[in-house]
């Protein structure tokens, strides 16, 4: 079968406009890919579920989550372990060993190229030892709500780390 040139693709689904014919639209939105490099690299949030409970609990905005940060091709988590050392590791995007990969969500891009990025990452793990990670406190959710802010300006999804808002509000206070 010959492949049609891209200009030549119209929707299976056709509209009325004020009784006349109208052109062809498309019900999922046409996006324009933009050339990825310095001053607009991707930034994505790779979230996972720690438990099946999740299949159930997720719709209502709850669930018990891992997340890392994938920016130029390489994911960064950070995770516990009983040194004084960094926790912040870094994995094939989506490949995170040990969970379920749920959902990858764009939360912005950066201006950093991939050596600054790595730099800046070095630099952010001095905050994230292993041995100071806490499921309430200072997770992994945290590692990346602080990383996608400073490296785009933008915060992460309440509903990443929901759960543990909820449990230290209950507890903390």
């Amino acid at each position: 079968m010959k492949a049609r040139p891209a200009s030549s693709w119209r929707s299976i689904v056709s509209r009325r406009v004020r009784g006349k014919s109208a052109d062809y639209f498309c019900l999922f939105q046409k996006v324009k890919p933009a050339p990825f490099g310095r001053g607009n690299a991707p930034v994505f949030l790779n979230v996972y579920d720690l438990t099946a409970v999740n299949d159930y609990f997720y719709w209502s905005g709850i669930g018990v989550f891992h997340s890392g940060v994938e920016v130029y091709g390489v994911e960064y988590a950070f995770g516990a372990h009983e040194y004084p050392s960094s926790g912040v590791f870094e994995v094939e995007p989506r490949q995170c060993p040990g969970f379920k990969f749920r959902k990858s969500i764009l939360v912005g891009t950066t201006s950093l190229d991939p050596i600054q990025v790595r730099d800046f990452i070095e630099r952010q793990s001095a905050s994230y030892h292993g041995d100071t990670y806490h499921l309430i406190v200072k997770n992994c959710n945290h590692f990346c709500e602080d990383t996608c802010f400073k490296l785009t300006g933008k915060t992460i999804p309440r509903w990443v780390n929901r759960l543990a808002r909820i449990v230290c509000t209950a507890n903390c206070i």
